[in-house]
């Protein structure tokens, strides 16, 4: 067994799989597959880790794929497995053919792999050319389906130009049938009463990249204003788009459904409304999230001045609400375009 990972995908790869699972051991089955048959025609509980050894890139349906592994290993089951991501790939094609070439073959790839997926007319086209296989995915939809099938991420390395991730076992899979894969998306938030609702947005994120917050506050923290540090589930368009905020367009749907205002605290996900105090959180949920936060009023840099900032808002909105949310609208008005202001 030994002999043959190592012939398969090399010694750097075997010994990094040895560091998480006994490869070698009845409990571990190690297998070369893109068949999810393969996974469920194996017994219940027999296995406590599973070891895939072909890239997910040629999987088909990669979620039932996770989900068939999660089922047939316990929890706290260990499952290894690996990811040409798409930056990867891009250095694959790169290094493969001469200069000026390989962006012409790239842009070909490009098109098919990436664009053609995303729209009904031509979906059918990139199934038809390519049978669902040798797909395109970056890292965060990898990561993100791996926690949405109920796993955990505990290691992650790059070997030979591939993402190898080694992922726990820690719940059943969400089986989201609605992932945020296209354009339009919708994301959950928390709102009015603690209620949860749907906040339009363009998208900015690689698809699963919601189900990647707590992970990669816990590996990655915050910068200043916020965000995330080296958040690489921001795509290249994505960047842009947020500079000239047309992500934020969709967002007048909420206003015009009424669960949202023009200034207001903004909406937040449910792991970072965690982050905030219980005061805090408690007078939040009594008002409408708003497009215009005061963020762009005060311009914090911690987590701790962006909650002095919004107390502050939440202070003066309950004495005055009209006079300051106009006072504000202004102000942040004035720091967007003259100051250049921006959260991320």
């Amino acid at each position: 067994m030994r002999e043959t990972i190592i012939k398969e995908v090399g010694e750097e790869v075997f010994d990094y799989l040895s560091k998480f699972t006994k490869v070698v051991d009845g409990e571990t089955l190690v297998v070369f597959t893109s068949s999810v048959f393969n996974i469920e025609n194996q017994e219940f509980n027999k296995y406590k880790n599973i070891v895939n050894l072909r890239r997910i890139n040629d999987i088909i349906r990669i979620n039932k794929f996770f989900e068939a592994v999660n089922v047939k290993i316990p929890n706290n089951g260990v499952f290894i497995g690996h990811v040409e991501t798409k930056n990867q790939r891009r250095e694959r094609y790169f290094r493969k053919f001469p200069a000026v070439i390989n962006h012409f073959f790239y842009f070909l790839d490009f098109i098919i792999k990436r664009i053609f997926p995303k729209f009904l007319l031509t979906k059918k086209i990139y199934f038809y050319i390519t049978g669902g296989k040798n797909r395109v995915i970056t890292k965060t939809e990898t990561l993100g389906r791996l926690f949405s099938c109920g796993f955990e991420v505990i290691n992650e390395k790059e070997i030979n130009n591939h993402l190898y991730f080694v992922a726990k076992k820690v719940k059943e899979p969400v089986f989201d049938n609605n992932p945020t894969y296209g354009p339009l998306v919708r994301l959950k938030r928390v709102a009015k009463d603690g209620k949860i609702i749907n906040v339009y947005k363009m998208r900015t994120m690689h698809p699963y990249a919601e189900y990647l917050q707590a992970y990669l506050f816990d590996t990655n923290n915050l910068k200043p204003g916020g965000k995330f540090k080296d958040d690489y589930r921001v795509s290249t368009i994505g960047k842009i788009m947020r500079k000239f905020w047309i992500d934020e367009l969709p967002m007048l749907i909420n206003l015009l459904k009424g669960n949202m205002k023009l200034v207001g605290v903004r909406p937040l996900s449910k792991h970072y409304f965690s982050l905030y105090s219980k005061e805090l959180q408690d007078r939040r949920i009594k008002y409408k999230p708003g497009l215009v936060p005061p963020f762009y009023v005060d311009l914090p840099e911690t987590l701790d001045e962006i909650m002095a900032s919004e107390k502050k808002y939440l202070d003066a909105y309950e004495k005055n609400p009209f006079l300051t949310d106009v006072k504000y609208f202004f102000a942040a008005f004035y720091n967007i375009m003259i100051k250049r202001a921006r959260s991320n």
